[in-house]
């Protein structure tokens, strides 16, 4: 019952609209004109009634195409017992004239079987129903019209608590508007091939089929009801062929992981932009069926990108994942080779159509590069099948990678680059409107200014990461040995490494790809700076060691400060030198238990030198020293200095 009640309200109101498009094409203007009358006062009040009949059937009909299902269910049933009483009125006037004819000799009709049940049907005991029901189907609407000044009450409370733009989409989603204007269109559209095809006759053999399919479109679209029809038939048919490629590509899973960006929205807003742009209305027939040719070819080149970035990932998971099922790989190869041949075949039929100019030129070279992207993706492919079938990994596998989508992406952003040039010019130089320079503003952004922002920005960030990969120190063998383990990106064995100053191992060319992502390592989530010149040369020690000599050059420097503060400390007491003394002691036993803090007494300084073991004596307790922190922690500080390196304790 539900599905038949949706199919009622949008068969139920596809009338409405189709009397819309005909009062659209009337030309009443020229109707009125040739109007002729006794005086000037007669063809006024001709006019007047004729305008304002125009006027009212667009009223009624708006009126008609608004109102809820079950009113427009009564409408229509007044309708009907309007149309059976004039039936019955007809059929009566026929039998009297017949009758008068014959004389009165008789029944007319000479079936007196029916005849009899006829009158028994009429004039028997079920004539109080039939009246009742006859008369509740003309009357009851009257009774009902005192409560229309009521329909302007709740309105206001409506809006309040649904607010305007909900309002709307419950309107669109109860009208169900995609769908009817899709079905108003396809009525017209069959009605209109089969009027050129008997029409046409053997002119349809020379013409061809396109032709007549073409030019039945083009006369289906001369009015804003039939564009918008139009335009809803080609997001649907968008989405259709997108779905197709899904559930080739990945089965009827694919079809529920529904994307915004692909459902045809795109393609049928495309249309209808192109063809506000152009005038496409206001245009004959011949000139309109060339026109719209055009638009959908660009509207088909869109279909086919959206097409594009539905397979790309497909095959190129299929490439990476190392996935073996052949038919897998059947269907996405298969794709790919449409996608490629298609566009270029589509290309050459309309340079052969069309005189090349400058715009054509710019729509073929669009084309052209759904070929190119597909090309690039399947050179990916052939990498990632190579790489499959090789013992050890390609190195510069991302390199190539990164530069074959470069290739195609800058070759895009010409294309979008020419489209923008040309339109501004024709804007200035040629016909300008408000709708072509918001059309050339919205592409300037979307296509060109995002497009090349996205672009330098990951060229930096490749740059960044190369900087900071070519910075860090690279490991040793022994390093290696001592570490044991396999690189925490690729989780594959390394035979070379670099070492972050967070002092973990990876392969340089995985994370150099993780750079490319996020900017902190991926074990601690730290942020990976490149290296200070000094660890970048010191890289053959122990990352510990590395990070140990910081506090200790810091201590250097303090110990290195000028000799008036060593002169004053010599006019210490004995008691802070005993003090300093004991805490050498405890310095040096401390050292001796923990070999790792011996890197503190000695170690490299900054330009790579060597650094003595520290003498305490004659220093002053405002001096840089190691000393111990809390006997629980067993850690050091440098005292006098303790904002230099707190993370030491």
């Amino acid at each position: 019952m539900p599905r038949l009640e949706e199919l009622a309200n949008i068969a139920l109101r596809v009338p409405s609209i189709l009397v819309l498009d005909l009062l659209y094409k009337c030309d009443i203007e020229g109707f009125t004109e040739n109007l002729k009358a006794k005086n000037e006062d007669m063809l006024f009040k001709y006019k007047y009634v004729i305008w304002n009949m125009y006027y009212l059937g667009h009223l009624i009909n708006v009126v008609v195409l608004i109102l809820p299902l079950r009113h427009i269910v009564t409408l229509y049933l007044h309708i009907l017992a309007a149309l059976l009483l004039y039936m019955g009125h007809q059929i009566s006037k026929d039998y009297v004239r017949e009758e008068l004819q014959y004389g009165y000799e008789g029944a007319v009709y000479l079936d007196s079987l029916a005849f009899n049940r006829f009158v028994s049907a009429m004039t028997g005991e079920n004539q109080p129903v039939t009246c009742d029901h006859s008369a509740f189907i003309i009357f009851s609407h009257v009774s009902y019209l005192d409560s229309l000044h009521h329909v302007r009450c709740p309105v206001p409370q409506v809006i309040e608590l649904y607010r305007l733009l909900a309002v709307g989409i419950s309107l669109w989603n109860q009208f169900a508007v995609p769908v009817l204007f899709s079905v108003f269109w396809f009525v017209l559209f069959a009605v209109q091939l089969f009027s050129d095809t008997m029409s046409a006759g053997a002119a349809t053999s020379h013409q061809g089929f396109l032709f007549l399919v073409l030019t039945s479109v083009s006369e289906c679209c001369a009015t804003p009801y039939s564009l918008l029809g139009l335009t809803f038939v080609v997001s649907y048919l968008a989405l259709g062929l997108l779905n197709l490629c899904k559930f080739y590509l990945g089965g009827f899973a694919a079809i529920q992981n529904e994307n915004v960006m692909h459902r045809g929205v795109t393609e049928g807003v495309t249309l209808l932009l192109l063809a506000l742009q152009t005038g496409l209305l206001d245009m004959q027939t011949l000139q309109r069926t060339f026109l719209l040719s055009i638009i959908l070819f660009i509207v088909l080149t869109s279909t086919l990108q959206s097409m594009i970035e539905i397979t790309d990932p497909v095959i190129l998971a299929l490439g990476a994942s190392r996935n073996r099922s052949l038919w897998r790989h059947f269907r996405g190869l298969s794709m790919c080779l449409l996608l490629l041949i298609f566009p270029v075949f589509m290309a050459y039929k309309i340079s052969q159509f069309f005189h090349m100019d400058f715009w054509l030129l710019i729509l073929v070279s669009s084309c052209m590069l759904t070929s190119l992207q597909v090309t690039g993706t399947m050179l990916i492919y052939s990498l990632f099948m190579v790489e499959l079938f090789r013992s050890d990994p390609i190195e510069s596998l991302d390199e190539v990678i990164y530069w074959v989508n470069s290739i195609s992406r800058v070759l895009e952003f010409l294309v979008a680059l020419c489209v923008v040039a040309y339109g501004t010019w024709e804007s200035l130089f040629g016909e300008w409107s408000w709708m072509g320079a918001s059309v050339i503003i919205i592409h300037s952004y979307f296509n060109v200014w995002l497009r090349a922002q996205s672009g330098w920005k990951s060229f930096l960030l490749r740059q960044e990461a190369a900087k900071k990969i070519s910075s860090l120190p690279r490991a040793t063998a022994q390093q290696l040995d001592r570490h044991n383990d396999v690189c925490s990106i690729c989780f594959q064995e390394m035979s070379s490494a670099v070492i972050t100053l967070c002092g973990h191992f990876f392969h340089g060319n995985c994370l150099r790809k993780w750079l490319y992502v996020q900017e902190t390592c991926p074990m601690c989530h730290q942020t990976v700076r490149p290296a200070p010149a000094g660890q970048s040369q010191a890289s053959g020690g122990d990352p510990a060691a590395q990070r140990e000599a910081q506090p200790e050059s810091a201590a250097q420097e303090g110990h290195q400060k000028p000799s008036s503060s060593s002169t004053e400390a010599q006019g210490d007491d004995d008691t802070q030198q005993q003090e300093e003394e004991e805490r050498d002691g405890l310095g040096n036993r401390d050292s001796k238990e923990e070999p790792a803090e011996a890197a503190q007494g000695h170690g490299l300084n900054s330009s790579g030198d060597f650094i003595p073991p520290v003498s305490l004596e004659g220093r002053s307790s405002s001096d840089a020293l190691l000393t111990p922190c809390d006997p629980a922690s067993g850690g050091w500080h440098v005292s006098g200095c303790p904002d230099i390196l707190p993370q030491a304790c």
